[in-house]
C-alpha cells in the first residue's frame, strides 16, 4: 500500500468556483461546506462558488475559505479512498490548520472557528497598519536574513517566508519594503517584486492579531496528533500539543520556514505527496527546491483519476 504526506495551500491560492466539483459531486463534501455556513452563521459556501472575487479576496474572508475548501475535499479522501494515515502532514501558513485537523490534534468546528477568527484579526491588523511583502529572487536564505539586518529596521522589515531556494519573501512597512527592494538589487537579486496582499503578513505588524488570536487558542482543547506535523515556526515535527498551540500563536508574527518543512518532510518514507485544496503553488514549490517524489494536486475531482493511478 502507498504512503503519503499531506500538504496544504494558503492564503493566495483561493479562486471563485473552488472545491465545486467536489461540492457537486461527493455528499460528504457538500455537507463540509453546509457545515461551515452553519457554524459561522454566514453563507460562506456563496462566496466561495459564486464570488464577487474582491470579496473571496478579503482576508477575513478567504483564511476560512481556503480551509473549508480543503477540508471538504479531505473528508472526500478519507471516506472515498480510505486515506486517512498519512505518513506526515504540512501546511503553509493558513494551511497549517488545515494540517493540524489533518494529524487529529483538532476538530474541524474548532479549527473552522480558529481559522475564521485569524481572518479576522489579521484583516484588521492590515487596516490598522498599512505594509506589503516583497518577493526576492535569487539571493539565498541567509543573503536575506542579512539584508534584513543589516537594514536594521525593526520596526518595518522583517523576513516572512523561505519558501524555496532562491525565493524568499520580505514582509513591512512601506518603507521597510522600498529599503529592501533597493538592497536586493543592490546584491545582484534576479528580480524583486512587490506582492499584490492586503498586508504585511507574517510581521511584527501581525503583533495585534497574534495577541488576540493567543487567548482563543489558549481556551482550545487540543489533543496529541495522531500523525506527525510538520510546524512552520520551527520547519520540525512537532507532537507536543502545548508546542503546537505555541507555534500557532507564534506564526502570525513568525517567519514561515517552508523550505525546511519539506526537507523534515523528506526524512520520512513515503511514495507522494498530496495537494489538497486550490492551486498548485506547493506542488511548484516542491519542484524548485528539489523535491524528487512526485506531488498529486487534488483540487477537482478530475484529479481524482491521478489518485486513483497509484493507491
Amino acid at each position: 500500500m502507498q504512503q503519503f504526506c499531506f500538504l496544504f495551500p494558503g492564503q493566495g491560492a483561493q479562486y471563485v468556483g473552488m472545491g465545486k466539483t467536489f461540492y457537486d459531486m461527493f455528499p460528504t463534501a457538500k455537507h463540509c461546506f453546509e457545515e461551515a455556513d452553519e457554524i459561522l452563521n454566514k453563507r460562506l459556501s456563496e462566496i466561495i462558488f459564486h464570488g464577487p472575487e474582491s470579496l473571496l479576496t478579503e482576508t477575513k474572508v478567504a483564511q476560512p475559505a481556503i480551509f473549508v475548501t480543503s477540508m471538504a475535499i479531505l473528508r472526500v479522501l478519507k471516506e472515498e479512498f480510505s486515506l486517512t494515515s498519512p505518513v506526515c502532514t504540512a501546511g503553509l501558513s493558513l494551511g497549517e490548520y488545515s494540517a493540524v485537523v489533518s494529524s487529529g490534534a483538532l476538530d474541524f468546528q474548532k479549527a473552522l472557528k480558529l481559522v475564521n477568527l485569524r481572518g479576522e484579526l489579521m484583516h484588521k491588523a492590515c487596516e490598522e497598519t498599512k505594509g506589503g511583502m516583497l518577493v526576492i529572487l535569487g539571493l539565498s536564505d541567509e543573503q536575506v536574513r542579512n539584508l534584513v539586518s543589516e537594514l536594521n529596521m525593526p520596526n518595518d522589515l522583517w523576513a516572512a517566508n523561505f519558501n524555496c531556494p532562491g525565493q524568499v519573501v520580505v514582509s513591512g512597512t512601506a518603507k521597510g519594503i522600498e529599503a529592501a527592494q533597493k538592497k536586493a538589487k543592490e546584491l545582484g537579486a534576479k528580480r524583486a517584486l512587490p506582492l499584490q496582499v492586503h498586508g504585511a503578513f507574517h510581521s511584527g505588524l501581525m503583533l495585534g492579531a497574534q495577541q488576540g488570536l493567543q487567548k482563543a487558542l489558549s481556551q482550545v482543547q487540543f489533543t496529541t496528533p495522531v500523525t506527525p506535523i510538520v510546524t512552520n515556526t520551527t520547519g520540525e515535527f512537532c507532537t507536543d500539543i502545548t508546542q503546537l498551540r505555541q507555534n500557532l500563536e507564534a506564526q502570525v508574527t513568525s517567519s514561515v520556514l517552508w523550505h525546511q518543512c519539506i526537507q523534515s518532510c523528506m526524512t520520512k518514507k513515503f511514495s507522494h505527496f498530496i495537494e489538497i485544496g486550490c492551486g498548485t503553488t506547493l506542488a511548484g514549490l516542491n519542484k524548485r527546491i528539489g523535491v524528487t517524489l512526485p506531488t498529486l494536486t487534488i483540487e477537482t475531482v478530475d484529479d481524482l483519476k491521478l489518485l486513483e493511478k497509484v493507491i
